[in-house]
């Protein structure tokens, strides 16, 4: 972390101002060789503004304000300044210029983040929050990687693993004595001290799905034979026409995808090609790509037109129920408009709607609001993302074995070796141990002045 390093910090483009930041053991001294104002930058306080002039080769770049942050009171743990200059393209590209030609180089994605991490600032599970706030497309996954942010996951982790310390301590300084016969542990309680650990990394990993749908959205795949209303119902649901209505079969034959928001869950709605068997090599890959998509959905809507036949589209539903059992789906019967719906009687857990007239639309959305709902849990504390639930399941998997050791005959020697194995995941996850390999996986998920 020799270098000094320059990013734009703010998106680029027309806006009231922009911000440049500038951090590293030169970032002052490079500071103060183009700014123009009644003090030095070097000589000014911590978190303090100075206002001046931006000046190079005797010519004036722009009219800015300078935060100063003196090391280890920063951002990144270094000596850094962020200069808020006019916004647009050319005011923050000719500043960058110029601190790069004074010493500074371009920072990486995600290097300012990196250099806090590495200077103490902040640990992995709370970079991996600061990705997730800049990323969140929801209200709770923001104020939840916010909870995260200020080390909140952590203490949690922290506290279990200290835990687990302890009783490991004990039982080998148990067996540093065993010669003697000295107990130095209440076996019962370490069991149950074990066991709540245990249930503690289950409980936190099998939220994993519920964070993923708060994270990414509820996934739902408006599936269907052609020409059964499936693009009329997306561009209903969205209130707009973002897919191609036509009578023509196989219109659809790439996924089109948008977002909607039912509460606070964000809904993402797919249209894909109609099913069917078909010669033409195109929408062959669309209907393979549909298939897929139907997979990976939270909630899959097979679309009848009920207007053929009630039963239509039964086998195809339960095709997709078969094939996919981990989906959960809705059969929807469309095109009600065209019947004579008086007397007809509605069968359960099926979608009475006309997609065209808008008829039973808001109660497809309940039920879309409903199985969104009851798939996000209620009292989600942490956003866990993939690479904390395989951690925290490899530290339940250890705990399990080292319940069953001490459950059995309580052999120290035994119990200790899946007490320490369970120890090192939850090292891995706040990053008290790391390997380039999951700096470098974690920090390309950032952006360039992150």
């Amino acid at each position: 972390m020799e270098d000094t390093i320059v990013a734009l910090v703010t998106p680029p483009g027309i806006s009231g101002i922009a911000m440049v930041r500038l951090s590293g053991k030169e970032a002052f001294p490079i500071a103060d060789s183009c700014f123009s104002s009644n003090k030095k930058i070097s000589e000014a306080k911590s978190h303090s503004i100075l206002v001046g002039n931006i000046v190079y080769k005797n010519t004036i770049i722009d009219n800015l304000a300078a935060l100063i942050f003196k090391n280890p009171h920063s951002y990144t743990g270094e000596d850094t300044v962020e200069f808020t200059c006019h916004g647009g393209y050319i005011a923050s590209e000719e500043l960058i210029r110029v601190l790069k030609e004074l010493g500074a180089r371009l920072a990486e994605p995600g290097e300012f983040t990196k250099r806090s991490f590495l200077n103490g600032k902040m640990d992995l599970t709370q970079v991996e929050a600061v990705a997730d706030i800049i990323h969140s497309i929801s209200v709770p996954a923001c104020q939840i990687s916010a909870r995260q942010l200020a080390g909140g996951l952590s203490e949690k982790i922290n506290e279990f693993r200290k835990r687990l310390i302890d009783i490991l301590s004990l039982l080998e300084l148990e067996l540093d004595f065993a010669d003697e016969e000295l107990e130095f542990i209440d076996k019962a309680n370490i069991l149950h001290l074990i066991s709540e650990s245990a249930e503690f990394c289950n409980n936190l990993a099998s939220s994993f799905r519920s964070a993923q749908i708060l994270r990414n959205g509820f996934y739902v795949a408006i599936s269907g034979y052609p020409n059964s209303g499936k693009s009329t119902l997306f561009n209903t649901l969205l209130k707009k026409k973002r897919s191609i209505v036509s009578d023509i079969p196989g219109t659809t034959r790439d996924y089109i995808e948008d977002t909607l928001y039912i509460g606070q869950i964000p809904i993402k709605l797919i249209d894909t090609a109609g099913l069917r068997s078909s010669e033409d090599c195109i929408e062959i890959e669309g209907i393979k790509m549909a298939e897929h998509i139907l997979e990976q959905a939270d909630l899959n809507l097979i679309i009848n037109d009920i207007s053929i036949d009630e039963n239509h589209s039964a086998k195809l539903y339960s095709e997709v129920k078969s094939k996919f059992p981990s989906s959960q789906a809705i059969l929807v019967q469309n095109k009600i408009d065209k019947l004579d719906f008086s007397n007809f009687l509605k069968k359960e857990a099926v979608s009475y709607i006309s997609a065209k007239q808008g008829l039973g639309v808001k109660d497809l959305l309940s039920l879309i609001e409903k199985e969104a709902c009851s798939s996000v849990s209620q009292s989600n504390e942490f956003l866990i993302n993939e690479r904390q639930r395989d951690l925290l399941e490899r530290a339940s998997k250890h705990l399990a074995l080292a319940m069953e050791s001490a459950k059995s005959d309580f052999q120290n020697e035994i119990v200790s070796i899946d007490i320490r194995a369970a120890i090192k995941p939850l090292g891995e996850l706040s990053g008290e141990n790391w390997s380039e390999e999951v700096l470098n996986n974690i920090f390309s998920k950032f952006c360039i002045g992150k």
